[in-house]
């Protein structure tokens, strides 16, 4: 075996963990913590828990909320500006995907001193963030413990992925109780995100034991348990269940990267301001059939996960059998729509395919696709 890295941050996870803000706060001599959140997080009440902990701590904060889905790179450069003009010491979010991403593009320009799209690509950060504690509202988008970032690239109209070590969070504290208060839809498309993130950790060509090991697991408890959140929201079971498995896909795609599902979401979700998860779920059985033949054993384990028995299926049949699996999945958690239903166009497809050609996703998938094969898939999905 080579040698081979791994990065996972500190992490709590279980009722509860949230309370524990101020604690870790403390924990890294914080004199000032710059809370980041968003307005449906604060009105839910998630916000005023974390600044009880932290006042209880002793420790002072600002709230940074400024905040709109798929973070803007202009949110992020405000957010920088903020923490610097309030002096602040340690970074604190709560909240889904978005904060979590636009307060890691807040630690990165604060210490780097650079515009946020400077950064995108792999390993472009150079000094690490000021200390980041994570606490996810959502079971799905992962940023608590991932090496990624998301920033929206206005001027673009494409979503940019910033993927580096020294953005993985200090500590991630995961309390599944936070996630009781996601809309329905907002827990079919995390928890789309989730099994996207380990489906693709799983097929791609930088996997590995460790990283198979945790997204088979995650597919196997997502898969069992995401219909049942949906439908019985406040029940701690099933979403406890989703914030393990959520975890779980997070460490294996942290590690292993991704592929040309997210590289093709993020295209969509940056050009017409799409739900990442949603953009996924559409995506997701139109990339299995054309990546199939480069990853049939890895697709098998993952159907294997999904509860499938291929035993004496063809060749053909067992592909078939997946990519109905996988269809009527989606379907059951609402997840039935066409591109062209989300308002896409043949006309700009093109535009989108060279954005996905150019996301660092890619470059794990296991199959290389050209740029009329893209636009292929797209058509397909209109």
């Amino acid at each position: 075996m080579e040698p081979r890295k791994f990065v996972v941050p500190e992490f709590v996870i279980g009722e509860g963990s949230l309370n524990l803000a101020g604690q870790y706060a403390g924990n890294f001599g914080a004199k000032k913590v710059f809370l980041v959140t968003d307005p449906g997080v604060i009105s839910c009440g998630w916000a005023k828990k974390v600044q009880m902990s932290l006042e209880k701590a002793g420790i002072n904060h600002v709230i940074f909320s400024d905040i709109t889905p798929n973070p803007r790179d202009f949110e992020v450069m405000a957010g920088a500006e903020k923490y610097l003009h309030e002096q602040c010491d340690v970074i604190v979010v709560v909240g889904g995907g978005s904060p979590m991403d636009c307060a890691k593009g807040v630690g990165i320009v604060s210490n780097n001193n650079e515009h946020i799209l400077a950064f995108e690509g792999v390993d472009k950060v150079l000094i690490p963030t000021p200390p980041l504690i994570c606490i996810p509202t959502t079971a799905g988008s992962s940023a608590d413990i991932s090496q990624f970032a998301i920033i929206t690239d206005t001027a673009r109209r494409v979503k940019i992925a910033i993927i580096s070590k020294a953005i993985v969070p200090d500590v991630a504290l995961i309390d599944p109780v936070t996630t009781t208060t996601m809309p329905e839809n907002i827990t079919a498309y995390s928890g789309m995100d989730a099994l996207v993130h380990a489906i693709e950790a799983c097929v791609s060509i930088a996997s590995s034991m460790i990283t198979d090991l945790l997204a088979l697991e995650a597919i196997r408890i997502i898969r069992k348990n995401l219909k049942n959140a949906i439908e019985y929201p406040l029940d701690m079971e099933f979403r406890d269940s989703m914030s393990l498995g959520c975890l779980l896909a997070g460490i294996a795609f942290s590690n292993a990267s991704l592929g040309m599902v997210h590289s093709m979401a993020h295209s969509l979700g940056g050009y017409y301001d799409l739900s990442h998860g949603l953009c996924n779920g559409i995506m997701l059985d139109y990339v299995f059939d054309f990546n199939f033949e480069s990853a049939s054993e890895q697709y098998f384990r993952v159907a294997e996960a999904l509860g499938l028995d291929l035993n004496g299926l063809s060749y053909v049949q067992k592909k078939s059998k997946i990519q109905e699996n996988l269809i009527s999945f989606k379907k059951s958690i609402g997840i039935s729509q066409s591109l062209s239903e989300m308002g896409v166009t043949k006309e700009d497809i093109p535009l989108l395919a060279r954005h996905v050609l150019n996301d660092p996703c890619l470059v794990t998938n296991p199959r290389a696709p050209s740029l009329k094969d893209i636009e292929n898939i797209y058509e397909r999905a209109l």
